[in-house]
């Protein structure tokens, strides 16, 4: 949000400086993000100062140019050849000297113009950006001094922007207005002497409006002398409903101060009537929305719930399917606008408009927030309704526009003004014990200072006691409903920074499981960035399309979100594994060559067919993703390779090892084809749960993606990572006192075989000597008969009793062979 400092002084009267004011608002909660100071011309004519003709003779070489002498008030006077018909000797002037920037981003140099040399520009209006004539230069008061610079001269301002956020329960700053009232309290406090004033509403608006403002329980007021008559059908959505009907305005651009209010915060103007609307939801944070009355059909407004399925063209000239909980501004054929988000194509106000009905309301929060989500639509007004509006704001604010648009735009007031309001709010009574409030803060703040604040902030004092009070919370205050709340409201305004810090603090340290969950996690973290793996975060919410075509995480089984913010973001992840997919693929359009990430993340599901408002039914749990895909970039010593399965399946191999698990003791299966092309899923022992799945995701699955390069995944189940853990056992042995030997085998053998039914093989047959086995070739091709492969072993023997013999090493070797021969139809190559 954007606040102006010359703005917030319209209502805040102090001596506080831009930068003051910032860190005021800051230490009462109300982060800024920076202070801008900007031009009301571009570049504040640096360079440009008022200068005295002293000589003006005809340019030899010229029919229309003029050789000068200028006296700018420093130094000797300055040659400059002026093409002005009006330049004379003895005006004052303004002068651009060499260097000087002018508005268009034209800088002065010296130049030679006919043969002369030029050493700056005598100025126009239009050229200095302060008017638009260029029928000759500005001649300026004989009293005007030069060497005065053109900023002082001209009383050019600086404005400065102060840039800001507020928390959920703060819409009371989003206004100028707001953030006076807080500054207010702020500087009543710090002995600032400052003065906070409403802008009066002249008797013009006043007179039309006073009288009329008690609010009315009636659901529908009809009007006379043509004014709109105005029903509320749905008192819950719109608890308090005002308008007022004005005819015979002129819609025209707004005045210059108005303009420039506007364009100082960001806001594009667009009429006097648009501008007004949003120079007092920005001055007082109420919404108020202008109808051409013309347009009402039926010369009647009423607000009603939409119809399921009501079509609305709203003013960005889409086409709504209205739901049955909208609340909608409507005439007697159908609805004009989105209660409170959006205004309708077809009623808003346009340069032909001569009668408006002005509106100013207050929508349920509730409402509001639920239809600007369902419609994807966030407006300013929707950000303050559904945040909860000051409902004792509207009749002041529609006084406060009548002033404005009898000002800028004419017209008059048509019948009465209207407030429909069944029943007024009821403002929070609290009840308030100081010491209670001291031994909260841990800071003796004294009676005084706390009644000043409150009293600052509007809170109105019932009765008063030695110890305490009991007060009516203000009705901006939304989020006030009990002591520690208003606690809260003098804390921030005294400052968080004034209460000290105590001398001892007392904690309670909670003992640390074994073996901690944290800790882990972060050390599998620290070993994959080791390794070379940058992490990512993704959004735990995603888009159903991505799991209609897939088996093993099944569009069933997505846990939906009853009012997604888009369509794109409507249910939980079920897997780390898609959005993995989604970074790479939007790196590869970036033309990043290699991608090696990792993730921790919680998934979600649910049991297909199950009630979904059993919390039984849901799971939750998280993973670790592991991605490569890509060639990372060339080296000088060695050429680059491919990401590949094996180079994944290594990583996995040795995290899973530094937790003492060997992956040949879990239990194996086939990876899910509809997510892996080739890969495989290890299991605990024993039919634990799932830990790792991994392979080359499916083609067909990248392609939806986007993607046309091989990628390689592997996930990994975070609770079953912790139970492999948890079953690990540190055990300690001497080192071996005898040498190992080696021997290797070529063994020629069916497709079907596997490597881990050869290795589980030897182990059973030679377990007391057999040390290690490994693969360490693979061949397919030339002499290979057709389903047939070659596989190489490795095989590592050792006697913990004694030292080896050839003929023991043979004998071993030769069982396992014939082993070998007999269980796998091998053949020794």
């Amino acid at each position: 949000m954007k606040l102006s400092y010359s703005w917030l002084k319209d209502y805040l009267k102090c001596d506080l400086t831009p930068a003051q004011v910032a860190e005021a608002m800051t230490s009462i909660g109300i982060e800024v993000d920076g202070v801008e100071e900007s031009e009301e011309i571009p570049g504040g004519l640096a360079g440009v100062v008022v200068a005295e003709v002293l000589t003006c003779e005809a340019h030899p070489d010229s029919d229309h140019l003029h050789i000068t002498t200028v006296n700018t008030g420093s130094g000797e006077p300055v040659t400059v050849v002026c093409g002005a018909p009006n330049v004379a000797a003895g005006q004052k002037v303004l002068l651009a000297q060499i260097g000087t920037v002018l508005p268009g981003d034209f800088k002065i140099k010296k130049s030679k113009i006919r043969g002369v040399e030029s050493f700056g520009m005598i100025c126009a209006e239009d050229e200095l950006g302060i008017g638009t004539s260029h029928d000759g230069i500005m001649v300026l008061p004989a009293d005007a001094i030069p060497g005065t610079p053109a900023k002082e001269f001209l009383h050019l301002k600086t404005e400065a922007v102060i840039e800001y956020e507020i928390t959920a329960n703060r819409v009371d700053a989003a206004s100028h207005w707001g953030v006076a009232r807080d500054l207010y309290a702020w500087c009543k406090l710090n002995n600032v002497p400052c003065e906070l004033t409403l802008p009066k509403v002249d008797s013009s608006a006043a007179d039309c409006c006073a009288s009329d403002f008690s609010p009315c329980s009636q659901e529908r007021v009809q009007q006379s002398d043509g004014a709109i008559e105005v029903e509320v059908q749905t008192p819950d959505g719109a608890p308090r409903y005002c308008g007022i009907t004005i005819r015979g305005l002129k819609v025209a651009p707004s005045p210059e101060w108005l303009q420039k209010r506007l364009m100082s915060i960001g806001s594009h103007p667009i009429n006097n009537i648009v501008d007004i609307s949003n120079f007092i939801l920005f001055e007082l944070g109420q919404p108020l929305h202008t109808f051409d009355a013309g347009k009402i059909r039926g010369g009647k407004v009423i607000v009603r719930r939409a119809v399921e399925g009501e079509p609305i063209k709203t003013l960005d000239g889409i086409e709504r399917k209205l739901h049955a909980s909208d609340v909608v501004i409507a005439d007697t054929v159908g609805p004009m606008c989105i209660a409170g988000v959006f205004g309708g194509e077809d009623s808003g106000v346009t340069d032909a408009t001569v009668d408006v009905f002005v509106e100013s309301a207050y929508f349920d929060p509730a409402s509001i927030r639920k239809t600007s989500k369902s419609q994807g639509l966030q407006t300013d007004a929707s950000f303050r309704f559904e945040r909860g509006a000051d409902p004792f704001m509207q009749p002041y604010a529609l006084r406060r526009a009548v002033q404005l648009i009898l000002e800028c735009a004419g017209g008059t007031v048509c019948g009465e003004a209207i407030d429909i309001c069944p029943k007024l709010p009821e403002r929070k009574r609290i009840e308030l014990d100081y010491n209670r409030i001291r031994g909260f803060v841990g800071k003796d703040i004294s009676n005084a200072d706390m009644e000043t604040i409150l009293e600052a902030l509007c809170y109105e004092f019932e009765n008063r006691s030695d110890n305490g009070a009991t007060v009516l919370a203000p009705s901006y205050m939304v989020d006030v409903y009990r002591e520690c709340d208003v606690v809260e409201e003098i804390l921030r305004i005294y400052g968080y920074n004034n209460v000290d810090l105590p001398g001892r603090m007392k904690m309670s340290v909670a003992p640390t499981p074994s073996p901690d969950p944290e800790a882990i996690r972060n050390n599998v973290s620290n070993f994959l960035a080791a390794n070379g793996f940058t992490e990512i975060m993704n959004n735990s919410l995603t888009k159903k399309d991505y799991y209609t075509q897939l088996t093993t995480f099944p569009a069933e089984a997505c846990v939906e979100i009853v009012n997604p913010l888009s369509q794109d973001l409507n249910v939980m992840r079920q897997t780390l594994i898609l959005g993995g997919l989604e970074v790479v693929a939007y790196n590869f359009n970036r033309q990043v060559g290699s991608v090696k990430t990792f993730e921790y993340g919680n998934v979600y599901s649910r049991r297909p067919g199950t009630d979904i408002t059993k919390l039984e039914n849901y799971e939750e749990h998280g993973c670790f993703c592991l991605v490569l895909a890509g060639t990372p970039e060339k080296s000088w010593k060695s050429a680059p390779a491919k990401s590949d399965y094996f180079q994944l399946k290594g990583y996995v191999e040795l995290l899973l090892k530094r937790y003492g698990c060997d992956l040949y003791q879990l239990w194996t299966e086939p990876a899910p084809a509809d997510i892996f092309s080739d890969g495989v899923s290890y299991q605990l022992p024993g039919k634990g749960p799932k830990l790792v799945s991994m392979g080359i995701v499916n083609p067909a699955l990248c392609r939806r993606f986007g993607i046309k390069q091989q990628v390689v995944a592997a996930e990994i189940s975070w609770p079953a990572l912790l139970e492999l853990v948890t079953r690990d056992k540190v055990a300690f042995k001497e080192l071996p006192k005898f040498p190992e030997v080696r021997r290797d085998l070529a063994l020629l053998l069916d497709e079907k075989v596997s490597y881990a039914d050869l290795r589980g093989a030897a182990f059973r047959q030679a377990k007391k000597l057999l040390r290690q086995v490994g693969l360490f070739d693979v061949y397919r091709g030339d002499k290979i008969p057709a389903g047939k492969k070659q596989y190489a072993l490795s095989f590592v023997i050792r006697d913990e009793e004694k030292t080896l013999t050839d003929q023991d090493t043979e004998r071993l070797m030769d069982r396992l062979l014939q082993m070998f021969k007999n269980d796998f139809g091998a053949e020794l190559r």
